[in-house]
């Protein structure tokens, strides 16, 4: 059985554990949690650090168990939140549980000796009235504790509410409860939720006499201070119909050479020596991302499957290398889209489009080259593709070889890109 502890130290994940823990873990299997917050219908990359934490410490022997707050998403943490979270309601919770559970199956083994499990803390909450969780709970942690909080502390110059303020207690319980009937001895998650797993440990002692454990792992943040797992268009989620599999690609692909190394060695199931050796590789030729595409691969494979592995390389090909008419032809409607985000777009309806040659529709219709006169010169000197074959003065508009039946992608050089929409 691989040493958990050592795993964590050697890929840079280890913040703090409470005294004990790894002699613990090097003694047995120990079934081990973190917790999920359904806020979203998907987890996303800022999730990941935690999943893979999970992963990591089933490869070594150990129960991972995932937890999903159904009972603690109904109040919010408030760690690392400047005001309340707003309230979802139980059928947004319901539906945003399912999902999220859906794609931790897509990571942990739930076979074995050492299967995986998912709980739902709404299934013992909702058994337990609120004089009964005061009475058995609340008189174990003092307000002082509490308040001594960092989560809690911050809060205080503006307001918090009881709501939040109950937030560690709740958690804290679950530990306890899970301590108590599942046989979980330690909990984990980010370094920013040490005060509330540490109250799970404190109400173990008290209430029960009983030993519990605490470990946490580093909060990713990127080489300029902000946290890891954002884009300029926001959130990187795991759900394809929120993050395309080729955005998901991309984003990791694009990984700052300060932050790839990193992001690597959590995020790689690859053993200690494999990932030395490329990152050995990667520091002779930076400049051909080893670490980034090999990062990129083994996340996109994971997370979405090698179909939509296949198809993100596709894409990028199309749009930073050699690719093909016919592979172009290939992508969806929505591929295309995602594929050309943020290049210039034209419409132009069928009519015109009919009518006009290549100078007229480049130059006058749609503005690809500021005059017909340069979008003329840049055809004459075989400057210009559409839809990746290279288009003449003479060549004529063939509506038929629109993609989708709806869009030319046009290339102006070898770098610009242009999409024309064509509309009925």
């Amino acid at each position: 059985m691989k040493n958990f502890i050592e795993e964590l130290k050697w890929r840079n994940m280890l913040h703090d554990m409470i005294p004990g823990t790894e002699e613990l873990l090097n003694k047995q299997s120990v079934k081990g949690y973190i917790g999920f917050d359904p806020t979203a219908d998907s987890l996303g990359i800022g999730n990941m650090v935690q999943v893979m934490t999970l992963l990591h410490y089933q490869q070594c022997g150990h129960q991972p168990v995932a937890l999903v707050g159904g009972a603690t998403g109904m109040i919010g943490d408030p760690t690392g939140k400047s005001e309340e979270r707003n309230l979802l309601s139980e059928d947004i919770l319901i539906h945003n549980l399912e999902c999220q559970k859906k794609q931790l199956e897509k990571f942990l083994d739930f076979s074995g000796s050492n299967a995986a499990s998912i709980v739902n803390n709404y299934d013992w909450f909702k058994e337990i009235s609120f004089l009964e969780f005061i009475r058995d709970a609340g008189k174990y942690v003092t307000v002082n504790y509490m308040l001594a909080k960092d989560s809690v502390q911050k809060r205080l110059e503006n307001g918090m509410t009881f709501t939040e303020f109950s937030y560690q207690l709740v958690q804290g319980f679950d530990f306890y409860w899970l301590w108590k009937n599942k046989g979980i001895q330690l909990q984990m998650g980010g370094s920013d939720q040490w005060g509330n797993i540490v109250t799970g440990t404190e109400l173990i002692r008290k209430k029960a006499g009983g030993e519990a454990f605490a470990l946490t792992t580093k909060l990713l943040m990127k080489a300029d201070g902000t946290k890891f797992g954002k884009s300029e268009s926001g959130n990187v989620w795991l759900d394809a119909a929120k993050t395309s599999p080729y955005k998901f690609y991309q984003f990791f692909l694009n990984v700052a050479d300060d932050d790839a190394p990193k992001v690597f060695r959590i995020f790689s199931l690859s053993e200690k020596e494999e990932i030395e050796a490329i990152e050995k590789e990667h520091q002779t030729a930076p400049h051909l991302r080893l670490i980034q595409k090999r990062m990129a691969e083994e996340i996109v494979m994971r997370v979405h499957g090698n179909e939509a592995l296949e198809k993100a390389k596709e894409a990028t090909e199309i749009l930073f290398g050699k690719s093909t008419t016919e592979a172009l032809q290939q992508l969806s409607e929505r591929d295309i889209l995602e594929v050309f985000e943020g290049v210039p777009t034209f419409e132009i309806s069928k009519d015109t489009l009919s009518g006009s040659d290549w100078v007229s529709v480049l130059g006058e219709h749609t503005k690809v080259f500021a005059s017909k006169g340069e979008a003329r010169r840049s055809l004459q000197e075989n400057a210009v593709s559409v839809n990746k074959e290279k288009v003449t003065l003479t060549d004529a508009v063939d509506v038929n070889r629109l993609l989708n039946g709806k869009y030319f992608v046009v290339q102006k050089g070898k770098k610009n890109y242009f999409l024309l929409k064509v509309t009925a």
